[in-house]
């Protein structure tokens, strides 16, 4: 199942429980006499649970275009670097190819989403651009 019918699905289950006057009809998951596909329905579940974890990635593929406008592209790579660093150990500091490397999980253009962290101040850099830590206001105690 795929993750867009997954949400879609989603999406109709929660409409048609806030409106129940909604025409069942309407969803691939109610049958011509008004019974439940449950077998869909946990389907959908279990794609949305996959994508709460941390091997979404490896089923949704990577971003391949950001926001053109500064502001949003900004906050989802501001979002993108510290779930990187979130997963990554413990560390005062990394190498900009070891961020490189887990950046191109998410993304294809890595160069940008390190660049917009370094300018929102999510991530610093090192004065020789070798490597990059988290503000120390942004570490865990």
């Amino acid at each position: 199942m795929s993750t867009h019918s997954a949400l879609r699905r989603a999406r109709q289950v929660v409409a048609a429980t806030m409106n129940p006057t909604i025409p069942a009809d309407r969803f691939d998951w109610v049958g011509i006499d008004g019974t439940v596909d449950t077998g869909l329905l946990r389907e959908t579940k279990e794609a949305i649970e996959l994508l709460l974890t941390d091997r979404a990635v490896l089923h949704v593929g990577r971003i391949r275009d950001l926001p053109i406008e500064a502001g949003g592209r900004q906050e989802l790579s501001s979002v993108i670097v510290r779930t990187v660093f979130d997963r990554l150990p413990a560390r005062r500091s990394i190498s900009e190819e070891t961020l490189n490397a887990a950046l191109a999980m998410f993304v294809e253009d890595v160069a940008l989403v390190r660049r917009d962290a370094v300018d929102t101040g999510v991530v610093t850099r090192s004065a020789d651009g070798s490597s990059y830590s988290l503000p120390a206001s942004q570490l865990k105690s």
